[in-house]
Parts: C-alpha cells; structure tokens; sequence
C-alpha cells in the first residue's frame, strides 16, 4: 500500500502540492442508489415541492461545483463538465454522477460529492412521505486519466 498523501512525515493533514503534475484530462463517475417503498416511488411525480428527480439532478451539479468548499483538503478545480443522471427503478432512484477537468489533479471527489448530494435531495424532497429511505452504494465507478492511470470498478 502506497503512503497516504494527505498527511505529512509527522501525520499531520496537509493540502498535496500538485504544482509539479502536469495538466491532464481527467473524468470520472459515481453512483449511489436511494432506496424507497414502491408507494413513494409512485408519488414522486405529485410531489408539491417539486420534481424530485430534477431538483436534485440539479444540486448534484452545484455540488460538483463546490466540492472544495465542503471537503477540506479537496483543490478547487475549474470542471468542464458536470451531470448527473437520475433514473427510477423497481426498488428506488439510482443516481450515476459525471465530473470531467483539465488538470493536475483528479475529479473522483466532485462525481462522489453530485452522487451523494443528488442521493440526500432526493431524501429530502421525499422523506415526509417515509423516514425509512436509505441512501446506499455511494462509490467511484471510473476514473481517467492522472499519474495513477485509469480505474473501472470491477
């Protein structure tokens, strides 16, 4: 296993230096499932505060967009493209989050941040209708590009 980056030779957390990486393309895309009652999956369409689906496919985006603002280590970056895909299931709403930059350092932190902000929208524009909603299988689904190279979850 590789020393952890965020700390330095006395464990202390610190900001990685990545002044000395190149610029490089870089994506990736997240996943997290809401799982809900079939009874509330059926009202999303009537809820009064909204689209669901819409509303937080929109907040994953500003999300992405905040990443650096919410996990403190985390460079700001300058995205070049964010979505977020929202889609009803049998059991739930999965949600596929999309990130892409031109930089020194990666974007898994911003597709992770619209997946499970996108995931805790959902929760809140539905939970009046049930408190047992779960957000699960919050995970990085790939990556590209950067000095560690290319991930696929297996």
């Amino acid at each position: 296993m590789t020393k952890l980056s965020h700390f330095d030779d006395a464990g202390s957390p610190r900001m990685v230096d990545v002044s000395t990486k190149p610029e490089t393309r870089r994506t990736a895309r997240a996943h997290a499932f809401v799982r809900m009652r079939p009874e509330v999956l059926r009202s999303l369409p009537q809820n009064p505060k909204g689209n669901p689906l819409e509303i937080a496919r929109i907040a994953g985006i500003a999300a992405a967009k905040k990443t650096a603002d919410l996990i403190p280590l985390c460079h700001p970056l300058m995205l070049t493209h964010a979505d977020v895909d929202v889609q009803i299931e049998p059991d739930g709403v999965r949600i596929i989050a999309s990130a892409a930059t031109t930089a020194q350092t990666g974007v898994e932190m911003e597709a992770l941040t619209a997946a499970a902000v996108a995931a805790l929208t959902v929760y809140d524009m539905t939970k009046a209708l049930d408190k047992s909603i779960e957000i699960q299988d919050v995970y990085l689904i790939e990556k590209t590009g950067g000095k560690s190279g290319d991930y696929h979850k297996a």
